[in-house]
C-alpha cells in the first residue's frame, strides 16, 4: 500500500475533478459562463504537461552529465506523456474557444486556428513531435540518447517563447492577452474564487499524478525490454 498510495490518490483526485467539474457551482463570469468548468481540464492538463516536460528536461541533463540508458528512457517517456497531455489540453482549448471566443460559427474554426496562443501551442507540440522523429532516425542507442538529450533541452527552452512569451506580445482573443475583448483570464485572482480553487488545485495534482503513472508504466515496460535484449 505504501508504494501505491499516490496512484490511489490520483484516481480519487480525478474522480473528484470530474464530479466537481460537472456538478459543483461555478461563478457566472462574463462570456465564459458555464464553460469556465473547462478550467479543470484544459488548464490543469497543461500544468501537468509542463511538470512532465520539466522532469524530462532534468533527466536529459542527468544523461549528459552521466550517460545512462535509464536516464534516456526516463526522459523520453516523460516527454511522451507530456505530449499526450499537451494534445488533450490543445483539443480542449479549441473546444472551449469555439464557444467563447467567436460568435460567427461559420468562421469560428478558421479564426480559432489563427490565434497566436494556439499557434504557439501547436508549434511547441510539433517541436516535441520532432524529438520522437529524431529518436527514431538513429539505430545506435548511445548516439540516439546523446542527440535526443541535447534536442530535448532545446525543445524545453522553446516552450517558454512559443507558449508564454510571444503570444502575450501580440493581439489575441485569448483571455488576458493584449487586444482581447472577450473572456477573462482564468487565473486572475479576481476571477478564480474559492469555488473554483476547490477543484482547480486538486485537478492539477490529479492530472500530474496520472501523467506520472502512465510514464512509470511505459518506463517499466521499456526497461524490461532492455533487460531481455541484453540477456
Amino acid at each position: 500500500m505504501r508504494k501505491y498510495w499516490w496512484k490511489i490518490l490520483s484516481i480519487i483526485l480525478l474522480t473528484y475533478t470530474f464530479l466537481g467539474g460537472f456538478l459543483f457551482d461555478v461563478p457566472r463570469l462574463f462570456i465564459l459562463n458555464e464553460t469556465i468548468r473547462n478550467l479543470y481540464f484544459h488548464v490543469c492538463m497543461w500544468f501537468g504537461m509542463m511538470i512532465l516536460f520539466i522532469v524530462s528536461f532534468i533527466y536529459s541533463l542527468k544523461y549528459l552529465n552521466k550517460p545512462s540508458i535509464k536516464n534516456d528512457i526516463y526522459a523520453s517517456n516523460f516527454a511522451a506523456t507530456g505530449c499526450f497531455l499537451g494534445v488533450l489540453g490543445y483539443l480542449t482549448g479549441v473546444i472551449w474557444a469555439n464557444y467563447t471566443w467567436v460568435t460567427d460559427q461559420q468562421q469560428s474554426l478558421a479564426a480559432i486556428l489563427k490565434e497566436p496562443k494556439l499557434i504557439g501551442a501547436a508549434i511547441a507540440l510539433l517541436i516535441y513531435g520532432a524529438y520522437f522523429v529524431l529518436r527514431g532516425s538513429f539505430s545506435d542507442n548511445d548516439k540516439k540518447a546523446r542527440v535526443s538529450a541535447v534536442y530535448n533541452i532545446f525543445a524545453f527552452a522553446m516552450l517558454f517563447p512559443s507558449i508564454w512569451i510571444i503570444p502575450r506580445m501580440v493581439g489575441s482573443l485569448h483571455p488576458g492577452a493584449p487586444g482581447s475583448e472577450s473572456g477573462n483570464p482564468a487565473l486572475n485572482y479576481n476571477d478564480i474564487d474559492s469555488r473554483l480553487r476547490l477543484v482547480f488545485y486538486p485537478a492539477i495534482i490529479g492530472w500530474t499524478l496520472v501523467g506520472v503513472w502512465i510514464s512509470s508504466l511505459r518506463i517499466r515496460l521499456q526497461l524490461l525490454r532492455e533487460k531481455i535484449l541484453n540477456n
